[in-house]
This record gives structure tokens, sequence and C-alpha cells, in this order.
């Protein structure tokens, strides 16, 4: 039976999402990798547990992520159902839809179709009656926003969802869902894009063709932002500054692809991590102090493959501030990586 530390909240600093009235921890955990059928539940359970014990209440699934696709909120449900119910109002449980989750035209996208049937399925895996924050997990050119919101809306009104986010979106295409959705009174509270120092896209204001990035919009409209990938999928770390480990997610054949370990980039990581040490800490936490530099960043969505790993990356919350020298040095190597998965996904197509 858990226990949860009777001081999880007492060194986790919150920060409100956006201009709402919801405190997330500066640090959240995601459940995109380690969490599906290939890993042991009992080991999932240890590092959920432990992060809850951390003061980290905020934990991020989507409809696909496993493997297979739906595992991680099967096993999450069951982490739920064994020790976590008692606890549910403590947590912030969010989840997605938008990628593939099985054949045919109704299991992609982001109809009004797939988005509900998706979100009753997801509820039904974890044994939830809602979610505190459901989101249209990227966006699509084939399906009118006008629908996508409205599918939002729909899962807020019903009571399945406490608030509606959207993930990956431009900066002009973020502007576009936000005058949708107030015009049909649905109140957007958060935006999930990915970033880090190997992955700045939401400070470019020429990504989209726009005067202005998506963090522009985002501070301007009080959205809040969940930055997902701080780590760019583990490059952000010492794992292969030395070559590519067997473990490794590249080693493995996940998602991280070979090119992202280029020699350009190698040396950028090298000389990241020659700074962390300089400042006392390690790359991760470096990495992960820097995407929460900016005020307009509420949380750093963060994966973990064991407890000490969950744990070195806690360490940032230890040393937050930087210098005006510490950033101007940063800068030098903390550039365009070409590592953004996702970004052709939400292009303007």
């Amino acid at each position: 039976m858990y226990t949860p530390a009777e001081n999880r909240y007492e060194h986790m600093p919150m920060r409100y999402c956006g201009r709402s009235g919801l405190q997330l921890p500066l640090v959240s955990l995601g459940l995109w990798q380690n969490f599906g059928h290939t890993t042991s539940w009992e080991h999932q359970r240890e590092i959920v547990y432990h992060a809850f014990d951390r003061g980290i209440t905020q934990i991020d699934l989507a409809n696909n992520y496993g493997p297979p696709p739906g595992a991680a909120e099967e096993n999450f449900g069951r982490m739920l159902a064994a020790d976590l119910r008692a606890l549910r109002d403590e947590l912030v449980i969010t989840t997605k839809a938008g990628y593939e989750m099985h054949p045919g035209p109704y299991g992609d996208g982001s109809s009004r179709k797939y988005l509900l049937s998706s979100l009753d399925a997801s509820l039904q895996r974890m044994g939830l009656e809602y979610v505190d924050i459901f989101y249209s997990h990227r966006y699509n050119p084939d399906t009118p926003l006008r629908e996508t919101m409205g599918a939002l809306k729909t899962a807020v009104d019903s009571g399945k969802a406490l608030y509606a986010g959207i993930s990956s979106y431009n900066a002009k295409r973020t502007r576009e869902a936000l005058a949708v959705a107030e015009d049909i009174g649905l109140e957007l509270l958060v935006h999930q894009p990915s970033y880090s120092m190997l992955n700045r896209w939401i400070e470019d204001s020429e990504h989209a063709g726009t005067s202005e990035s998506l963090l522009d919009v985002l501070g301007d409209s009080g959205l809040g932002a969940v930055v997902f990938s701080p780590l760019a999928q583990g490059m952000l770390t010492s794992k292969y500054l030395d070559g590519v480990p067997q473990d490794s997610r590249r080693a493995k054949g996940g998602p991280l692809r070979a090119e992202y370990l280029s020699e350009e980039n190698l040396a950028r990581i090298r000389a990241l991590n020659r700074i962390a040490t300089d400042r006392g800490q390690t790359l991760p936490q470096m990495a992960i102090a820097w995407v929460l530099r900016d005020p307009r960043v509420t949380t750093a969505l963060v994966g973990a493959s064991s407890v000490a790993q969950l744990d070195d990356t806690l360490g940032a919350l230890e040393h937050l501030e930087f210098s005006e020298s510490e950033l101007a040095e940063i800068d030098r190597y903390a550039v365009e990586g070409g590592v953004n998965l996702w970004g052709p996904r939400s292009s303007d197509r």
C-alpha cells in the first residue's frame, strides 16, 4: 500500500498556468516513453509514485502512448485503481488525441468523431470520469478548426475534461484557434509545444511567417505553456557525449533519429555540458532550468526511465537563476539542431 510523502508540497515550486487559477509544478511527468507494456508495471509505478512524493502533481498522457497505443493509459489506470484513487483531487491528469491510434479513417486526425471517441476510450482505460486537461494533439489542415475546437468544447461542457488545450500549433494556427474558441465560447487553457536548447522554434517570429513568436502569442493571450522534450529526447544529457550507448533510445530504434546526433549537434552538446559543469549542474539540470527561465513557460514536461534519473532532473530546481553572461555563452551553442520531430506535422500545408 502506497503512502505519499508528507512533505511532498514543501520543495516543488508552482506556477499559475497562464492567466488561469490553475497551478502546475515547475516540472511535470510525461508518460510518452517507458510506460508501455515493454516496461514492467512495478518499475513504472516506482517512478510515478516517487514523482508524486517529490511534488510532481501533473501526469501527462496521450491516447497513443505505449507501446502499444493505449498501454500507458492502461498502466496508469492500474496505478489509480491500486493506490492513487484517493489522491485523485491532488493530481492533474491530462491526455491528448490527434495522432494515429487505430486503422481506418476514424483512428487519426482532428475530427469531432475521433477526438470525442478517443477521450471516451482514454477515460475507460484509466478508469476515470474526467481528465483535467484534454488536448488537440496537433494542428490538422484537413479538419476545420471550428470542428476541432467544437469537440474540445463538448469535452469540457460534458464534464469529461475540466480544461482544453492544444499542442504543437504554430503561432499563426494558435491565433486562429483562439479566435475560433472565443467565437464558440471555449476558453483554451494551455499550449503544449516542444522546446529545448536545440529546438527553439517557439521563440522564432518567422516560423509561421508572422510578426510574433508562439511565445509572444501565449504571453499575450494568457495561455500557459507546458513545454515537452526539454532534453531534446535525451540528447541534452551526458548519454551521447561519447557515442551511442546500447540502452539508449537511438540504439533501441526510438524516435531519436540518427541524423540528430550529427557531429555539429554533438559538439554543441559537449560545449553546453561544459557550461553546465561550470554552473555546478548536470547538463539535463541546466537544460530544464534554461526552458524555465522564461516566465511564460509554466512547466517543463520530462520523462524518466528510473527514479535516479528523475531525481537528477529535479536537481534543476536548486539552481534556476542565470547571469546575463551565462545566457550569452549558452546562446553560442543553443541553436537550432534540426531535431523538431513535430514541426512538419503542424505545418501550414
